[in-house]
């Protein structure tokens, strides 16, 4: 994992921009904390900060291509290529040399071998940026599922681009503006494609390239989920499944640093490790190790409701035992979760706020400690989106739903305007119209839906309801997870990201998905040999979040103290009338999707506003 910025201008001479380069590449370190790398010509300044995985000594970056002294390409790499050997062995083959282990030159060597058609090739999680010196043109590319992420800004004579938006905004032209396009995705979790909150930014796609020269703009699609037909039956699929998730594990348990599993004691990640502990095994390593997070007081206080119906600690517990993992706990208490800088820290990785507050700062605390004894984390992620397992998709009012079902869930219970936005000023909600910008995006990703012929109505829908979580939810969901985990120094990876799993998964009939009358049947089947019983029952829990009543007191007083302060930046955005009826209310917190998201949101907000120095430009 890396972090990576540049800049490319037609008309001026950025030999001359060391320091404008050094500051964006700068706001990358947390990213990348083992080294900083400048690379500035002419056209074009690359910048470079990194976490070494794989052959610490040989992969710096920038890397640069030459022949016979001249200068042909240089890159900047962020991610992993788990099948770079192979594509190694390829490219020496017709020619081209070696000097270091790197997956980063087999880009470099790929690149200059195949040009534009190198990504297709490509099985990793990946975002580059190619200076071709030869062409004076930049190629910017992104994985197939958009792992890693890659902004970019287009100015009047090239381009900005950085791993994240604040490398972009650290360079002197760019303001932290968000108009109404923007704050709409912000407060929307559509996911949108290629759309960033602030205005002027855009994400290169999953599975696109961008290619940027003196007059020209060009976006190209390398990779989309296909409309295949499934021949096979039950049992063959059930067998396809396993395998390619044992090989998609095998791939990237490969590194030269300590890799770990993240462990909720649930069926996606329970499968993985224990997939992960046997190939290990198999190879003579050591046990795999594995982190989860906790809560003091949670088992005290827990009661089951409709979204959280278990503790996590017992089946992690059964799992562990039955796997042999070196365990551990991650402890936290509403300290933790309400430490004013952990709080900052999680909107500092994002660049942007939530309404899953403690949610966000959970999930920080847990990646940082498991950053200090590995640097490298196997995660479940996307495992529900391919295999049906979310409680939307299992409910007919939610999956039917004219838009997307994560919203109409909701919409139901949080919020009609959506997550976390209860306590905005009604008639900013009424111009911003977040049901309609979202339905509109839902349609968008409709349109987009693959279809094979032949398909009764439900399997029709089902399909584009799977469509729409591995092409817009992951947008909100890994998106969240990288920032989160890359800001303390880890990489997290997802084995269930694999291009080949995704479309064999995609195009598998929703009757396989659900052959046993529960969510992800499939999935169950296929590891059903490696988890004990209770792991292999267990009814879908999301991530756990504290009870503590603590915990929603201080987010009160906070919100009163938020209300009596006139020039805080989003006072003129937040419902007063609304916000004290909660507050007159002892029991609005109780229920965490109706009240508390809609306090952290508007907490969030603020802080956001004042630490970015937002601008927003949404009309009155």
């Amino acid at each position: 994992m890396s972090g990576l910025a540049g800049w490319v201008d037609y008309e001026r001479d950025l030999t001359r921009e060391r320091a404008t380069i050094r500051t964006m590449t700068a706001t990358m370190a947390c990213r990348g904390p083992d080294a900083e790398e400048l690379w500035l010509g002419p056209r074009a300044a690359l910048g470079h900060r990194r976490l070494a995985v794989v052959d610490s000594k040989g992969g710096r970056q920038p890397m640069a291509a030459e022949e016979d002294g001249r200068l042909l390409a240089v890159v900047v790499f962020n991610g992993e290529i788990y099948n770079a050997p192979a594509l190694r062995r390829e490219l020496a083959a017709r020619g081209h040399p070696f000097r270091t282990r790197s997956d980063t030159e087999v880009v470099l060597r790929g690149y200059l071998e195949w040009g534009d058609d190198l990504p297709v090739r490509l099985n990793g999680i990946f975002a580059f940026a190619v200076w071709d010196a030869r062409t004076e043109e930049l190629l910017l590319a992104r994985d197939q599922l958009g792992a890693k992420p890659l902004i970019y800004y287009p100015t009047p004579a090239g381009v900005l681009f950085g791993s994240e938006p604040k490398a972009v905004l650290a360079h002197p032209w760019v303001d932290a503006v968000v108009d109404t396009e923007g704050f709409r995705e912000l407060l929307s979790q559509a996911g949108t494609p290629g759309a960033v909150v602030f205005r002027g930014m855009h994400e290169v796609r999953a599975g696109h390239l961008v290619r940027i020269g003196a007059r020209r703009l060009d976006t190209r699609c390398y990779w989309s989920l296909e409309a295949r037909e499934h021949t096979d039956d039950r049992d063959a699929t059930i067998a396809t499944v396993r395998g390619l998730l044992e090989e998609s594990i095998g791939r990237q348990l490969k590194a030269d640093v300590p890799v770990c599993s993240l462990l909720s004691g649930g069926l996606d990640s329970s499968g993985l490790t224990a997939i992960a502990a046997r190939l290990l095994a198999a190879e003579g390593g050591g046990p795999v190790r594995t982190f989860t997070v906790d809560y003091a007081g949670l088992a005290e206080n827990f009661t089951p409701d409709q979204i959280r119906t278990s503790l996590d600690a017992p089946y992690v517990a059964d799992l562990v035992a039955h796997v042999g993992s070196d365990h551990t706990d991650v402890v936290l208490d509403t300290a933790d979760l309400l430490d004013p800088v952990m709080r900052t820290e999680t909107i500092r990785a994002r660049d942007l706020p939530s309404p899953l507050g403690d949610m966000q700062t959970g999930l920080y605390l847990l990646y940082r400690a498991a950053a200090e004894h590995s640097r490298v984390a196997l995660t479940g992620q996307l495992a529900d989106s391919l295999f049906g397992g979310p409680a939307w998709v299992q409910d007919p009012e939610f999956a039917n739903a004219d838009t997307f079902p994560w919203v109409a869930l909701a919409q139901r219970r949080a919020c009609a305007d959506g997550l976390g936005n209860g306590l905005l000023d009604a008639g900013l909600r009424r111009r911003l119209d977040i049901p309609g910008y979202v339905r509109e995006r839902f349609h968008e990703a409709l349109a987009e839906v693959p279809h094979v012929g032949g398909a009764d109505p439900q399997e029709r829908r089902m399909r584009e309801i799977t469509y729409t979580h591995l092409t817009r939810y992951p947008e909100t969901l890994i998106r969240n997870d990288e920032r989160l985990s890359a800001y303390v120094g880890l990489e997290t990876r997802v084995p269930f990201c694999d291009p080949e799993l995704m479309q064999y998964a995609f195009n598998t009939p929703w009757s396989l998905h659900t052959f046993d009358g529960r969510e992800k049947s499939l999935l169950r089947a296929a590891v059903a040999d490696l988890l004990p019983a209770s792991v292999l029952e267990r009814p879908k829990s999301p991530f756990p979040v504290s009870v503590d009543e603590g915990y929603a007191k201080v987010l009160r007083t906070e919100l009163k103290e938020l209300l009596g302060d006139r020039n805080a930046p989003v006072a003129g955005l937040v419902d007063r009338e609304a916000a004290r009826e909660l507050l007159d209310d002892p029991d609005s917190l109780a229920e965490g999707w109706r009240g508390r998201t809609n306090v952290e949101l508007v907490l969030q907000l603020d802080t956001w506003l004042r630490d970015y120095g937002i601008r927003l430009d949404i009309g009155r």
